[in-house]
């Protein structure tokens, strides 16, 4: 291999390592900074614009991208906002959740670009992201009944994310480094 191909495949590498940390960033600082907890149950639940930014991530860079930014912004959320105990199925979660989304958007070589696709990814998305976190807290609180009173809140949290993503995702899609 000679020096300018294994520049060039280094340079790729290194340009989606530092898209894939801005993705992650911005999941982390989307749920960080604007989020409400909801008054809904006594271990709560949170509604927060982070999975706005985990659609948007999965439909402009793919179910990779999408998988990492989900699973690592919102597990680090987790991590430094008192909610530990639930970083391992946050992680688990959403990172299906960003793969699926990304799967869809990015089927056909659509790229993203096809919004029939990028909103049957984000629905397809919503069950399997609900029964982690069901699954997951029927685990940590030994009960099958009480997850069932997150699940309210986990629906308006995606449908915020798809009303938030629909839009900007075809704001940006007319930029010319999304085409």
């Amino acid at each position: 291999m000679n020096k300018t191909v294994s520049y060039s495949k280094t340079r790729t590498q290194t340009f989606d390592l530092i898209i894939t940390a801005l993705l992650i960033a911005l999941v982390f600082v989307a749920t960080l900074f604007l989020n409400i907890k909801l008054p809904i149950t006594a271990n709560g639940g949170l509604v927060h614009l982070g999975t706005g930014m985990l659609f948007i991530a999965s439909i402009l860079f793919g179910p990779k991208k999408g998988a990492l930014a989900g699973a690592i912004g919102m597990g680090l959320f987790d991590l430094f906002s008192g909610w530990t105990l639930w970083a391992p199925i946050t992680f688990v979660a959403r990172g299906i959740q960003g793969y699926i989304v990304g799967k869809f958007a990015w089927m056909n070589n659509k790229n993203g670009s096809s919004i029939v696709l990028n909103l049957i990814g984000m629905i397809i998305s919503i069950p399997f992201m609900i029964a982690v976190y069901y699954v997951g807290e029927g685990i940590l609180y030994g009960n099958w009944i009480a997850p069932v009173a997150s699940i309210p809140g986990d629906l308006v949290q995606n449908i915020l994310g798809i009303i938030i993503a629909i839009p900007v995702c075809l704001v940006l899609k007319k930029v010319s480094i999304f085409k």
